[in-house]
Formats: C-alpha cells, sequence, structure tokens
C-alpha cells in the first residue's frame, strides 16, 4: 500500500537476529538506517541441524556450567553491515545489549515515547499515548529524566533530518509533561528541555526559533516549589536580545521574530526576577542588553507610528511596540529599591547613543513609560539619575540639555507624591547652575572652555525657559513648607551687585537676577499659603522689596508679579486684571479680613517700594498695569478700614507727586500716575465705603472723560496712548481732593481713621536704609540735650544736636563705605595672617578702649537733669555706691 514502509525479508528458517548477532565481533553495534531506505536481500544461511522429533537436550545438575561456546564462523563484511542497519532501523537508537534490537524487550519508557510519534507527522500527537506517557512519568517520577532525556534525543536526530513536523511534535510532548509535573520532579526534566531549546535557537529557522520561544514562554509562566541551583539564563538573554534586532528581509518575519523575542526576554524575567537562587536579572551586564532591545523597538514605533498607538492600540495588537511597552512596563515595575538605578542607567546611555533627547518625542515618552511602571516611592531616583546625567552633559549642546530638563519637567508632573526625595534642595540648585551655566554660554558664544564648539542665543534661550518651567514643576510637586524653603533657597542664590564682587560683567549679573526671578516667579505662582506670615517672611520680604528700586525695568516687573502672587492668596489677580478699565464694577469680589497685624509690620515698607517704584522714569505700561493689581490685590486680601485708609494716603501722595516740579517725570509717567489713581479708586469705592466716595470718584472721571482722556487707563494703557503735547496741565476738577474723601467717609466705620489725612503720606527710611546710611555706633551722636549754662567751668561741655548735626548723619557715605569695606578686608587679612600674641595685645587694647568709652557713657546716663534756675543740682550718688546700714539689708 502506499505510504506504508516496505519489509524486509524473513530469515532462514533456524537462523534469528539475536544468533546473529552475536555472531558480529565485541564492540561492534550496527548503525541505524535512514527512514525509506530498504535492505537488499541477504544470502541464504546454511541452516543448523535440527534434534530428533521427541529428543531433548537433558537440563544440568544446579552449579554445573557448559564450556564457553565457540564462536561462530564470521560473516563476510557487507551482509554484518546489513544485519547492523536493520537492527538500528528497528530500535530507532543505537543498540546497548541484546534486547535492543528488539522493540518487545525495549525499555517501557522508550516504547511509550515512541508511541507518541505518529507514521505522519500531520496527524500531529498521538494523545491516547500522551496520556499513557504522562500517567508513566507521574507513576514512577525517577524515570522522568530518562525519559526527557529520550525525548530531546529524538528531537536532535529529526532536527538533523529536517523533520520539522517530529520535532513539533517532541516539543509539545515536552511541554505536557512540564505541566503535568511541576511539582518536586520538574527539575528532572529541566535540563533537557532548555539544552533542547538551545538547539532550536541556535539552528537557521525562524520558525524553529518561535517555537522555542512559545515554549519558554510556557516553562516561564510555570510556578516551581522547589529550587534550582545550577541553571544559567546567560544564553537566552543573549539570544532574546539578538532576536530583537532582528533585520530580515521579509517585514512580517521580521516583526514576529522581534515579537518572540521580547517575549522571551519577558519569560526571562519573570522566571528570575522572583526568585533569589536564580541568575540576577538586574546586573548591568544583563540590563544593557535586555534594555536596549526593548528600547529599539519601542523607538521604530515611535518613528513609524506617530503616536497612534496610545491612540488607537487596537490597530497594532501583536506588534513589536506593544509587546515591549508591555514587556518595558512589566520589567520596571517588578524593580525593587536597589535596582532602579541598573535599569534606568542604560535608557540614559541609548539615548546619547542614537542622539534621541531633542525636542519632545521618544525620551519623553521613554520617561513617561518607566515613572508611570515604577513604584511611587521610587520614583525620586529616577529624578536623581536625570539630574547627575544633566550635570554629566553640562558640556553639551544646548539642545541636548534643553532635552534633558524638558523630561525632567514632564518626570515631575508624573511624580505626585508631594515629594522628589530627601535632597530636595540639591534638585534646584543643580537646575540653578545649570541656569548659570547656560548665561555664561550665551555671553561668550561657546558651550566648553576651550571655544571650539559654538552656541546661539536662541538655543540658549530654549534652555533657560525649559529649566525655569522645570523648577516651576517642581515646585508644584512640594508641600507649602518645602515651596517656603525653595523660595529662601532662590532668593540666596540672587546676586546683589556690590555684595558679590565675583559677579562678572555687569550683563552677566543682570541676566542672572532676571533668570533667578523668573524662576521664583514660576514657584510663587502656584504657592497656596493658609497665611500670609508664611507667604511673606522677614527674611524674604526685604531681599525681595530690594529690587524694586533698581535700574533695570524687568526686573522691577518681576518683583511686582511676584508680590502679587504671593499676596493673592484667594486667586483675586485674574479676576482684577479685567477691572483696569473704569466704570461699573460688574464682579462681585469677596473679601477677606485675614492677617491684616501681620501685614501692618510690612505695610510702610511697602508702600513706600511702591511710591518709588512709580516714579522711575523707564516704567511702561505693564509697570502701572503690575502695580495696580498689587494695590488691588491688597485691599481685596486684607479689607480693613486702616488698610484702606493707608492706601487712599498712598493714591493721593502719587497724585501729589505728578503735580510737583521736583520730580523729573515724563509725560507719559505723570499720565500713567494719573490712570494708575483713577482705576484703583475707581475699584477701591465699590468695594466697601461709603457710596458719597463712590460718587465724588465717579464726578471726577466723568469729568476726565471729557476734557482729560489722557488721565484715564484705556487711553494711556495701550499699544498707542494718546498723549498731549508739551507739558502736562491738570485742572482741581480733574484730581481727587482729600477734603471731598474725608467728609465722604465721615459718619462711617472709616471716620475713626480719617484723621491720619491730614498728615499726608511720605516715604519712610526703613531700618535698613539707616544702617546702610549711618555711621558706626562707636560715633554715633548722643541725643542728649546739654542745657547746662555756659559760666559752669566744671561741667563738662557735650555736643549739642542740631539739624546740621542729624543732617550730616544721614548725608550719603558712598566714599565713607567704601572705606570702611577696606578696613573690614584689612582686618580679616590680620586676623587670617597675624601671629597669635599680635591678636591677643591689639583685642585687650581695643578692650580698654571699648571700656573707657562706656564708662563716659555711664556718666552722661547717670548726670542728673539741668535745674531751671540755671544751677545744677549736687551730684546724686548712684544706688551701687550707696552703702546701707547692716539692719536694711536682707
Amino acid at each position: 500500500m502506499p505510504g506504508t514502509l516496505p519489509r524486509f525479508p524473513s530469515l532462514p528458517r533456524g537462523v534469528t537476529m539475536p544468533a546473529l548477532l552475536n555472531s558480529l565481533p565485541r564492540g561492534i553495534n550496527p548503525p541505524s538506517l535512514p527512514r525509506g531506505i530498504t535492505m537488499p536481500s541477504m544470502p541464504t544461511l546454511p541452516s543448523l541441524p535440527s534434534m530428533p522429533r521427541g529428543v531433548t537436550i537433558p537440563s544440568l545438575p544446579r552449579g554445573v556450567s557448559l564450556p564457553r561456546a565457540v564462536a561462530m564462523p564470521a560473516v563476510t563484511e557487507a551482509p554484518r553491515r546489513l544485519l547492523q542497519d536493520c537492527c538500528s532501523v528497528l530500535d530507532h537508537q543505537t543498540p546497548g545489549g541484546l534486547c535492543g534490537c528488539c522493540w518487545a524487550l525495549r525499555p517501557r519508557y522508550k516504547r511509550l515515547v515512541d508511541n507518541i510519534f505518529p507514521e505522519d507527522p500531520e496527524e500531529g500527537l498521538v494523545k491516547a499515548n500522551m496520556e499513557k506517557l504522562t500517567f508513566f512519568a507521574l507513576s514512577a517520577p525517577e524515570k522522568l529524566d530518562r525519559i526527557a532525556a529520550y525525548l530531546s534525543e529524538r528531537l536532535t536526530r529529526e532536527l538533523n533530518r529536517h523533520r520539522y513536523g517530529y520535532v513539533c511534535i517532541a516539543m509539545e510532548a515536552m511541554e505536557q509533561l512540564l505541566l503535568a509535573c511541576h511539582c518536586q520532579s520538574i527539575n528532572l526534566l529541566v535540563e533537557s528541555f532548555l539544552s533542547t531549546l538551545r538547539l532550536l535557537l541556535e539552528a537557521d529557522k525562524p520558525h524553529l526559533h518561535i517555537l522555542a520561544t512559545n515554549s519558554f514562554v510556557k516553562f516561564a509562566n510555570i510556578e516551581e516549589d522547589t529550587p534550582s541551583y545550577h541553571r544559567s539564563y546567560d544564553f537566552f538573554v543573549s539570544r532574546f536580545s539578538e532576536m530583537c534586532h532582528s533585520d530580515h528581509e521579509d517585514l512580517d518575519t521580521r516583526n514576529k521574530i522581534r515579537v518572540s523575542g521580547i517575549r522571551g526576554l519577558q519569560g526571562v524575567v519573570r522566571k528570575t526576577v522572583d526568585d533569589e537562587l536564580q541568575v540576577n536579572i538586574w546586573e548591568p551586564r544583563h540590563m544593557e542588553q535586555i534594555v536596549p532591545a526593548l528600547l529599539v523597538n519601542l523607538q521604530q514605533h515611535s518613528q513609524n507610528d506617530s503616536g497612534l498607538f496610545s491612540a488607537f492600540p487596537s490597530l497594532f495588537s501583536g506588534s513589536p511596540a506593544e509587546q515591549t511597552e508591555v514587556c518595558f512596563r512589566e520589567l520596571l515595575c517588578r524593580a525593587a529599591y536597589g535596582h532602579i538605578n541598573n535599569a534606568i542607567k542604560p535608557v540614559l546611555m541609548h539615548l546619547d547613543s542614537h542622539s534621541l533627547w531633542q525636542g519632545r518625542g521618544f525620551a519623553v515618552q521613554c520617561f513617561q513609560i518607566i515613572m508611570y511602571s515604577i513604584q511611587s516611592q521610587h520614583s525620586h531616583l529616577v529624578i536623581q539619575q536625570l539630574l547627575g546625567h544633566l550635570d554629566a552633559n553640562s558640556r553639551s549642546p544646548a539642545s541636548v540639555r534643553a532635552g534633558i530638563v524638558e523630561v525632567l519637567s514632564e518626570a515631575a508632573v508624573i511624580e505626585a507624591t508631594g515629594s522628589v526625595g530627601p535632597t530636595v534642595l540639591e534638585v534646584f540648585n543643580t537646575l540653578l547652575r545649570q541656569l548659570r551655566q547656560s548665561v555664561d554660554y550665551q555671553l561668550t558664544g561657546y558651550y566648553d572652555n576651550a571655544g571650539k564648539h559654538k552656541t546661539s542665543s536662541i538655543e540658549e534661550k530654549k534652555l533657560q525657559d525649559a529649566v525655569i518651567k522645570t523648577i516651576g514643576s517642581f515646585a508644584n510637586t512640594l508641600p507649602i513648607y518645602q515651596r517656603s524653603e525653595v523660595m529662601l533657597f532662590i532668593m540666596g542664590k540672587i546676586p546683589v551687585p556690590g555684595i558679590y564682587p565675583a559677579l562678572g560683567s555687569p550683563n552677566s549679573g543682570r541676566m542672572i537676577q532676571v533668570m533667578l526671578l523668573k524662576s521664583l516667579l514660576q514657584v510663587s505662582e502656584h504657592y497656596e499659603s493658609s497665611n500670609l506670615l508664611t507667604a511673606l517672611p522677614s527674611s524674604f520680604l526685604e531681599p525681595l522689596l530690594s529690587f524694586t528700586l533698581m535700574e533695570d525695568p524687568e526686573i522691577r516687573l518681576l518683583v511686582l508679579s511676584i508680590l502679587t502672587s504671593l499676596i493673592d492668596r484667594h486667586l483675586h489677580q485674574d479676576l482684577i486684571r479685567w477691572l483696569l478699565k473704569v466704570g461699573d464694577v460688574q464682579q462681585d469680589i469677596c473679601t477677606f479680613q485675614h492677617d491684616v497685624f501681620v501685614f501692618m509690620q510690612h505695610a510702610q515698607r511697602l508702600y513706600r517700594h511702591v511710591y518709588l517704584a512709580s516714579r522711575e522714569e523707564n516704567s511702561g505700561r505693564s509697570h502701572y498695569q503690575a502695580l495696580f493689581t498689587l494695590l488691588a490685590v491688597l485691599s481685596v486680601e486684607l479689607a480693613n478700614e486702616e488698610v484702606v485708609v493707608d492706601l487712599i494716603r498712598l493714591i493721593l501722595a502719587l497724585q501729589e507727586m505728578t503735580l510737583s516740579n521736583q520730580e523729573c517725570l515724563s509725560v507719559f509717567n505723570r499720565c500713567g500716575i494719573h490712570a494708575l489713581c483713577a482705576a484703583f479708586l475707581n475699584l477701591l469705592s465699590q468695594l466697601g465705603p461709603p457710596p458719597t466716595l463712590h460718587q465724588h470718584i465717579t464726578q471726577v472721571i466723568e469729568s476726565r472723560e471729557k476734557d482729560a482722556p489722557h488721565l484715564l487707563p484705556e487711553v494711556v494703557f495701550c499699544d498707542k496712548p494718546r498723549l498731549p503735547e508739551g507739558e502736562l496741565k491738570v485742572d482741581e476738577a480733574l484730581l481727587f481732593i482729600q477734603s471731598k474723601i474725608c467728609e465722604a467717609l465721615a459718619g462711617s466705620s472709616y471716620s475713626t481713621h480719617c484723621e491720619r489725612f491730614n498728615t499726608p503720606y511720605t516715604p519712610q527710611l526703613t531700618e535698613e536704609d539707616r544702617l546702610s546710611k549711618r555711621k558706626s555706633i562707636g560715633d554715633a551722636v548722643s541725643l542728649q540735650v546739654d542745657m547746662e549754662l555756659p559760666f559752669c567751668p566744671d561741667t563738662p561741655q557735650t555736643e549739642q544736636i542740631t539739624f546740621e548735626t542729624l543732617k550730616n548723619a544721614i548725608e550719603d557715605r558712598g566714599v565713607v563705605e567704601e572705606e570702611e569695606r577696606r578696613k573690614r578686608m584689612e582686618v580679616v587679612e590680620r586676623f587670617q595672617t597675624a601671629p597669635f600674641e599680635e591678636i591677643a595685645a591689639h583685642c585687650g587694647a581695643r578692650t580698654s578702649l571699648l571700656q573707657s568709652k562706656l564708662n563716659q557713657v555711664f556718666e552722661l546716663i547717670i548726670r542728673p537733669p539741668p535745674s531751671p534756675s540755671g544751677h545744677s543740682a549736687p551730684r546724686s550718688t548712684p544706688v551701687y555706691e550707696m552703702k546701707f546700714p547692716d539692719l536694711c539689708v536682707y
């Protein structure tokens, strides 16, 4: 019949196969014949003489044996080889003895294994015989190693003969045995199973690679109860990683190979990550193979699919990109605290070697996957890795640094646990250092010290904007108390001319100030404090206000914006910006009575800086709008009668300043201040004061609309303001009158503070100004007035305090301050270089001098006041010099 194997010719009567085998020389085993090759007819051998019928050979007594039989005469070489081939074909293996040639006499496990293979490989595994083999393996688990070795041997033979159908059947049988015997006896199967997979993966057939990968994935999903001490997966890591880089000519085949490689790596991770006795998959040598293999497929998806995978994941089901993202996420979510760095470092190396930092492309997508996959308590480790990488690339092009900073910004937004780790200030210190370096690169035009690599101002500005944005992103993830520390930290980094002599060129110092103030503005815009004391501590407010008097208009504008953001704790700022145009305020602005006591401690200093900032010659439209917003936020956040009265006094002082000829103000500045006063008083009159005040302000505004529209904000604060030609003249009808405002506030809750209008507002010198302008304490002038008569010669003459004395005390001492600074440097140098004996002698002399000065001061303190009659009263004995009787001392 077709399809059946040819039958061998029968042996002559009386000649058996064992007899022929015994006739062969010792140690010679007959080789096996290939399938489908038939044996030729054999020559007829002479038959042995038979015993007569009925005659039997008697049995020998116990212990008695016949002498060794004489070997049969050797047959010719060709028939002997044919017999060996026949025996091998029947046994399917190299026979090991007498029973190997007969199928019925072979071991049972081999017969059970042979029975699972059908005659036609297309029929597949014989399920009934496979069940018998499984039952036998479970009944005799000690035979599992032999069964696996025999299956592996059969598979190797079929693989060498290119019979891939039987190869698939053998792999299926091994998989079923693994699934059935996954308890304590699975280690007997695994070694043969893994060695078989190595053979398939080393072949040059893609379908065999896929077959081996699928089997390995099934094996990886099996949970083992017993540990294994001797397995190694290094080959599988390297081979699966190599499959992920497949460049097969056929696109479909290439995708299948890559998907198989990714699934294989996923199986290796699952099998090894939770078993401490297995290979440590987190070692750098493994991560440097696994991570780049995954990123290559993820990168190609990012370039080819243009983000469609995120929108339509069903279109890419089974693609390398989908499998890569799944495997990458699983790898990262299993990473412990000590493994994060080993997993992130290959990512940074891959992005560097392939120049993938530029733009918002693959690098951002990659770290989004990382931040969403790792455990939240480990996210700060990723931030630290990025910061360290940013420092390492400080000499790289601006596009690379900007890409790293952009990734940092995105990572900070995702990291929403409220902290970026224990080194919060170190994060901002690194970003501010990069900002300062970028300013230096922008001024020099090179991003290296050698001056070989050029950079452009446009690229550096993009980097600076990215750093400032990142600082704001980091600050938004912090709790309130840490944001306050960050603002103080940034404020301490802002250079002040005169205090930091090593600032460099003036342009460099100015640019650094602007960048740091922009960073501070980013932090303050989202700062939400429950009280004003936390938002504006003295250590932060005093240095901030000092920048409002600088000549640079951009710096003053940034400071005003920062102040407004910190004071506006109820988000009134966006609403108030639309109220700059005078008229009826339709919006309802809720007022809050908070922190008045705290504000009053800094109120005069703040009013002073507002007054001085408004008269700067280079102030523009944005400055006056920022001043209006600041004053409006103050009036809304601190709706207190005393605060409102002080604000009105400040506005009247600003109006008076525009009318004074002593101030060198331009026409635009004068019109801008008038418009600022009109807009603020219009808003203030509708927030609580009596209606009579609103009527007076409305009348003045209507008069300006008719006769002087250039005094209103909608005309002045526009793109093309219409200003009068020549000198600005303002009639009294166009001004806000102090007396009418007092009358309007009379009879209301504001009447108790109306007396303060009688004292015009004048800027007061702060304590800082006094300390910077007055002399040292040793040269301070005594405030005691000597009233003694000149004819008393015994009375020591004291210096009298006059107007000239006070004037000289507060005069501008620029030259004197420079001399004092030089003396301080000399003192510091002396204490650093002089010997100890000289320093001790010098300090002793200063101590005696100080004691004499103190004695003089005490003498002045205990001096009695002058007598009205002109005679000095007798000197009274000090209390500490009186001697009391013993009975009075307790």
